[in-house]
């Protein structure tokens, strides 16, 4: 049965981004964060404290958080250390997100590590977080496939999710980072989730590689998942998956969702808007299928 709402986790200004090649200001993140914002987008994630060494894109992160209202809005982060977490902490993030892969090959190129010692990684971030009393989210990669191993084990992603649940993770984010996901293939990961897991923990990030974004989307709500992260035009992909397009454009999970009659709160026009401007920022096209047809329209 289809959830009556869905929450939206935005990631277009930190997963949209940050493989960007030449540098966005602080103001035109901002500018976007607002827009997102004023759309009624309230879970935004707003930057990552990362080393700059790997991810230039997210060096002025700090300024960015230091930019942003003090709203009803949950301005996340994504922070893969304690160093990160500390950053995040000081600047201000409501939020944060930690990352793990379900196949070992991925993320040994993603961060150099065993997917075992990535999640020992972890244990110093989730203890410091939860004694400052925030709520830490976590992502798994590869899901449903590896560019370097093939493909990726239901009962893996399972034990990546439970110990990161156990950790302390409030939510896990299942991602299909290469975006070779199906219905059947997503059906089949969640048959194996859902026989431990709560989908209220569970939410969905998924790459457009294949045109499977949305039907990945539709075929897990019909399970109860009721979380969808997704990236204003599209914006994004993964720079250790070659051929990997951005995420789902969140202005065609909008307009999915409205025509499902499921509550999101997010006015799409608006939504529109917030993805056009950056697109004209970076000097390229809106991705979305749904931002193109209605700019054609109202043009």
């Amino acid at each position: 049965m289809l959830p009556n709402s869905v929450k939206l986790v935005e990631v277009g200004p930190r997963d949209g981004l940050q493989n960007e090649k030449h540098a966005i200001s602080v103001a035109d993140k901002v500018a976007l964060i607002q827009r997102l914002a004023n759309a009624g987008v309230k879970h935004i994630e707003a930057g990552s404290f990362v080393n700059p060494k790997w991810v230039p894109q997210m060096a002025n992160s700090e300024a960015v958080f230091a930019a942003l209202p003090d709203d009803e809005v949950c301005y996340s982060a994504l922070t893969p250390n304690l160093q990160g977490l500390d950053r995040a902490l000081a600047a201000g993030a409501k939020e944060v997100a930690v990352f793990a892969a379900a196949s070992e090959g991925f993320s040994q190129k993603n961060i150099n590590c065993s997917i075992a010692d990535s999640l020992k990684r972890f244990e110093a971030v989730m203890q410091r977080a939860n004694d400052a009393k925030i709520r830490v989210r976590g992502y798994v990669s590869c899901v449903l496939g590896c560019p370097y191993d093939g493909s990726v084990s239901p009962q893996k992603v399972l034990e990546v999710s439970r110990e990161m649940l156990a950790m302390g993770c409030y939510e896990i984010s299942l991602g299909d980072t290469i975006g070779v996901g199906t219905p059947a293939s997503m059906n089949r990961l969640l048959d194996g989730l859902l026989a431990e897991i709560s989908p209220e923990q569970l939410a969905v990030h998924c790459h457009d590689t294949y045109g499977q974004a949305l039907v990945n989307i539709y075929a897990a709500m019909l399970r109860g998942i009721a979380t969808i992260d997704s990236s204003v035009a599209g914006l994004g992909g993964c720079p250790y998956a070659k051929g990997a397009s951005g995420n789902v454009a969140s202005e065609d999970v909008v307009y999915l969702l409205s025509g499902l009659g499921i509550h999101h709160g997010i006015d799409l026009s608006a939504l529109i808007d917030a993805g056009n401007a950056i697109s004209a920022t970076l000097g390229r096209p809106n991705q979305s299928r749904t931002a193109q047809a209605l700019t054609e329209q109202s043009g």
